[in-house]
């Protein structure tokens, strides 16, 4: 279950949606919350407890720019060669937005992720795909592991995920848009349970849709199990 960021390295996102029309976000359906709250806790993960806080801009900064820096993060939505205070200031804006939301994840209390979700029709993306009700779109930046090596993290720790994203009551489906050059992300995709989509445009890249409804992943927890 991975994607790519929006944002770009000199500007921060500009989302295109109605702060009048969206000023509390949607709670039912995407789950917010304040810096560094924890707001879910897995302990039933083969990888160990996981948990998910909201991302603190600053106090986590330091273990975001060093993920994003690494070569193999060049399709993080040209984040990559960002200054830490350019970093900051991206999420910054990200944490003030209703309708996004970004978290750092932890495996036993190793930081191991960054996990960003949005209201699709109040980002670019919803003017490349005709939005359904209860999509949840996601960007997913798996940034080191944690404890020993262990086949199919990247997927074990996206079934948590999904099961965060899911406990909101108005969630049906999970949307992600790899960029296209990112085979990995694209293959993780589609291990994850996710069904392949139309490819579409977006302003900086060419991206590749996949979906995660509540059935697919229960048929893709059974097969774990």
């Amino acid at each position: 279950m991975t994607s790519d960021a929006a944002p770009t390295a000199t500007t921060a996102p500009a989302p295109s949606f109605d702060p009048a029309l969206t000023a509390a976000g949607d709670p039912d359906r995407l789950i917010g919350g304040s810096r560094g709250e924890l707001v879910w806790s897995d302990p039933d993960s083969p990888l160990g407890l996981v948990e998910l806080r909201v991302l603190d801009p600053v106090a986590d900064l330091a273990a975001l720019h060093g993920w994003i820096a690494q070569p193999r993060s060049r399709f993080w939505g040209g984040l990559s060669e960002s200054t830490p205070d350019e970093l900051r200031e991206v999420y910054e804006f990200v944490d003030g937005l209703p309708t996004h939301h970004a978290f750092l994840a932890s495996v036993d209390g190793t930081p191991v992720a960054l996990l960003q979700t949005y209201q699709p029709e109040h980002d670019p993306v919803g003017d490349a795909y005709p939005v359904e009700r209860g999509d949840v779109g996601i960007h997913l930046l798996i940034g080191a592991r944690a404890g020993a090596r262990i086949a199919g993290f990247s997927t074990l720790l996206g079934v948590s995920f999904a099961g965060f994203l899911f406990s909101r009551p108005a969630a049906e489906r999970i949307v992600a848009e790899p960029d296209l050059r990112n085979e990995a992300a694209v293959t993780r995709a589609r291990l994850s349970g996710f069904e392949l989509g139309p490819e579409i445009e977006l302003a900086d890249k060419r991206a590749q849709l996949a979906f995660l409804t509540r059935a697919r992943l229960d048929a893709l927890v059974a097969r774990l199990a």
